[in-house]
């Protein structure tokens, strides 16, 4: 082994932490990001480490069809439930990867301190560097007036990722702007599209709560509510297996149009694997489910091992957002009788 070989196997493993709330469009920029770095640098090697809602894995699955490799933490929060289990997980993409770097996207409703706070004790393997923060130009108005956590990830970040920015006029992304700027007036914020520089996103080498913002979790996590997750978003979860004897899976324009009609300023995200009907396909296809604030991706599953692991899934679906019970009766009405229908309610102050 040369030299460059010895010190390229000492440097640490450069993290960057992609927050952002619910539907904000992190995992599709962190797709395109990892694609390009990929391309850009031969030998170069990024690893994902995905914290979501639910007991889903879609964001995985999704990265899974583009040959990315994942890792994905469900069912808690990295900077609360989830607090330790990162730095195993983050190890053990080390051990089995050994990768150049690692994006960790979070959930939804994740603090950024913690998170950052948690890399920095595994200094000098890891380093943290950078926190950015993904804001939905068309919804952010609608949802950071009721979620703390969406004004917590805008202030604490270095750099803010102005996303579908197309989809709003001038005006509303204007509005957008100057909120974000009463929260967090100093960082940088730029308007995201596929093929932005590299170099505005890594490399950032973030001071953000380093040592002397706390020497302990506890320090960096003060004031902040450790029942954010509950106190945030309502959860349903919609299961079927396709060995029930139920009707026909739905047509992939059935399904759509189902979800064209739930309403954006409740229902957030809609995610997770369903079987649908193309046309007058004598079976049906397993897609994946990607909804959120009234748009919708279904992309037909052909990555044979995700189809081998769940060929017994006619519906697994994790729908997010607030005062979903409205929605309870539609769920039913839909996905029929035999399909378990369980609603997780926030607890609101």
């Amino acid at each position: 082994m040369s030299s460059a070989d010895l010190e390229q196997a000492d440097a640490p493993v450069q993290v960057t932490v992609v927050t952002g709330f619910l539907g904000a469009g992190k995992t599709t920029i962190i797709l395109d990001l990892i694609h390009r770095l990929n391309a850009s640098t031969a030998g170069y090697n990024v690893c994902l480490l995905k914290n979501e809602f639910g007991s889903v894995e879609v964001d995985s699955l999704l990265a899974q069809e583009g040959s990315i490799k994942v890792t994905e933490m469900l069912n808690g929060c990295l900077c609360c439930v989830l607090v330790g289990q990162m730095k195993n997980a983050l190890e053990e993409l080390q051990a089995k990867y050994n990768p150049d770097r690692i994006i960790i996207e979070s959930s939804g409703s994740a603090f950024p301190a913690p998170i950052a706070w948690q890399i920095r004790q595994m200094e000098p393997k890891f380093h943290l560097d950078s926190i950015i923060t993904v804001v939905d130009c068309v919804n952010f108005r609608g949802y950071e007036d009721t979620s703390y956590t969406a004004k917590m990830q805008a202030a604490y970040t270095d750099l803010i990722l102005l996303n579908k920015w197309q989809l709003a006029t001038e005006r509303d992304v204007d509005l957008v702007i100057d909120r974000i700027d009463e929260l967090n007036e100093d960082t940088p914020k730029v308007k995201y599209s596929p093929g932005l520089s590299l170099d505005v996103v890594f490399g950032l080498d973030t001071k953000l709560f380093s040592a002397s913002h706390g020497t302990s979790l506890e320090d960096v996590s003060a004031g902040l509510d450790k029942h954010h997750m509950e106190n945030e978003v309502d959860l349903v979860l919609v299961k079927q297996n396709a060995s029930d004897e139920a009707q026909a899976p739905p047509t992939v324009a059935a399904f759509e149009s189902f979800l064209g009609t739930l309403s954006k300023d409740t229902v957030y995200r809609v995610k997770g694997l369903v079987q649908l009907h193309e046309g007058e396909a004598a079976e049906p296809s397993l897609f994946i489910v990607n909804h959120a604030f009234g748009r919708t991706t279904l992309t037909k599953v052909a990555n044979e091992a995700i189809l081998s692991s769940n060929g017994h899934v006619r519906v697994s679906l994790t729908v997010m957002g607030v005062y979903l019970r409205m929605q309870m009766r539609r769920l039913r009405e839909f996905f029929g009788e035999l399909a378990e229908i369980d609603l997780t309610e926030a607890h609101r102050h």
